[in-house]
């Protein structure tokens, strides 16, 4: 190592503190602005009714994709698979099973209902959690957030300190 890089080497401690203090104080000028200015757009009505029209919408659309299309789906698709993809194999094979159902007591008849019923929550849920996961609701709030932060740093952008 020659004395030029280990003069380097000392300073840039130095440099990095200093650049790292900048946009520290620049990011919590930012998350600050951010924060006030959630708060006050929480009180807004008409953001209010939109936030919970698409909190609404995001659930209904979601409980009705789990419970309605996936068991309803899994349930023609798995069928079909094991048929080999044959519908008159699938119909064929199906029926037989159906004839036992209706020709059933009232007991068996209520217990293979209830069995469907279960299977079809659980698959339901099932989809509704992963859902859930795979596809966060975005907030209204979060997207006037978004629009009025790059506003502010468009405002601001003379007044912060020149990146590295």
């Amino acid at each position: 190592m020659t004395a030029d890089s280990t003069e380097t080497a000392s300073a840039s401690p130095a440099n990095t503190s200093s650049d790292a203090a900048l946009p520290a104080a620049d990011v919590a000028a930012y998350w600050a602005e951010r924060r006030q200015y959630l708060e006050r757009i929480r009180k807004v009505p008409e953001i209010r009714r939109r936030y919970l029209r698409a909190s609404t919408i995001y659930l209904v659309r979601r409980i009705l994709w789990s419970f309605g299309f996936f068991p309803v789906f899994l349930a023609f698709w798995l069928p079909l698979v094991m048929a080999s993809f044959n519908p008159v194999v699938m119909v064929s094979e199906l029926l037989p099973l159906l004839h036992d159902f209706v020709n059933a007591n009232p007991e068996v008849q209520a217990n293979t209902l209830s069995t469907l019923i279960i299977a079809w929550l659980s698959v339901g849920f099932f989809f509704l959690v992963f859902d859930l996961v795979l596809t966060p609701f975005k907030s209204p709030y979060q997207y006037e957030a978004d629009v009025y932060m790059k506003a502010w740093e468009q405002l601001n952008h003379d007044k912060l300190p020149d990146k590295v």
